[in-house]
């Protein structure tokens, strides 16, 4: 049988949802007096993290000879530097590219949507993330739940994730029967986060929308660290049907603590054997003028189709995945 390859994946009736969430997703906006805005695709600097490995490519772009561009990861920063310069509330839907991301819920270009809240507490932007899904999804019953980081460990596996060791979440991933455990060589972080993958996040979301919160300050990426005992990192993630959807930050304003993050990410990708990218000093600029205090969001829409339709595979919901562009 031929496989007609220039057909697109998606059905109709998925790409008239996709064009009718976008449609309601800017009403939602535009009634709240958020400002839509464009940011470029390309950039001389990069996320660090990690994580995340970008995509890029090297050409002359400004006449002054050829150099590496990278293509964004995520809009977040040029868009805090908007916010530096005053724009207020702002939001944007653009493409992201992130490599060696390819699978069931997976894609090296997807969309995002992305939107800061100045003077927003974390939980204001909760409540306003749940209301956006609601009217984008067609549900506005849908339930929505607030657990703790620390407290969804204790209460489903018994563990403390401030004070377990890595021998412990070792035991417990061989345990749980998690796929090569016995051989993988993480930190505890690493560890969490299989746990949380694995043991923890198919049964999150399947009752409406659970909000998961106050993370460890080891997992802060770009949130404001709390004081406390134990101290938080203040941001949250969010999950419907098992899925994540979205994740959220208490955005961190600190330019020198940016500057050391953006140092410990670069220390890490070097101990992983990734090559090393260039930071964005715009970004810490911005910071030294002053960014306002704002929490902010990145939502991936494809995922959100994906359970909007029931939807098994994330090329149901793309006109052309990669295989077919």
């Amino acid at each position: 049988m031929t496989i007609h390859h220039w057909r697109p994946s998606a059905s109709l009736a998925a790409l008239k949802a996709r064009g009718h969430l976008l449609a309601e997703l800017r009403s939602f906006f535009s009634e709240r007096g958020v400002l839509e805005v464009e940011t470029p695709i390309l950039s001389a600097a990069s996320n660090l993290d990690p994580a995340i490995e970008p995509l890029y490519l090297d050409a002359d772009l400004t006449g002054a000879g050829a150099q590496r561009w990278y293509l964004q990861t995520s809009p977040e920063f040029p868009m805090k530097r908007l916010l530096a310069a005053g724009s207020g509330p702002i939001y944007q839907v653009c493409k992201v590219f992130r490599a060696d991301e390819r699978g069931r819920r997976h894609h090296p270009e997807f969309t995002m949507l992305e939107w800061y809240r100045p003077d927003f507490s974390l939980e204001e932007l909760m409540d306003e993330v749940a209301a956006l899904v609601c009217r984008l999804v067609g549900h506005p019953e849908l339930a929505m739940e607030r657990i703790g980081y620390r407290d969804l460990f204790l209460g489903r596996m018994g563990l403390d994730p401030w004070r377990a060791s890595e021998h412990e979440l070792r035991s417990i991933s061989q345990a749980r029967g998690i796929a090569d455990a016995n051989h993988l060589d993480l930190d505890t972080d690493g560890w969490l986060d299989l746990l949380l993958s694995h043991c923890l996040e198919p049964d999150l979301g399947r009752a409406g929308l659970t909000f998961v919160y106050d993370y460890p300050p080891s997992q802060a990426a770009l949130a404001r660290v709390e004081a406390g005992d134990p101290p938080t990192a203040r941001r949250f993630e969010v999950y419907w049907q098992g899925m994540e959807l979205a994740n959220g930050f208490d955005e961190l304003r600190d330019p020198q603590e940016q500057r050391r993050r953006f140092d410990q990410d670069g220390a890490a990708r070097a101990a992983h054997g990734r090559p090393a990218l260039p930071m964005d000093r715009h970004l810490l600029a911005a910071m030294e003028t002053g960014l306002p205090a704002c929490a902010g969001v990145a939502l991936g829409l494809d995922r959100l189709l994906m359970c909007a339709l029931d939807a098994e595979h994330i090329d149901a919901v793309l006109a052309f995945p990669a295989q077919r562009a």
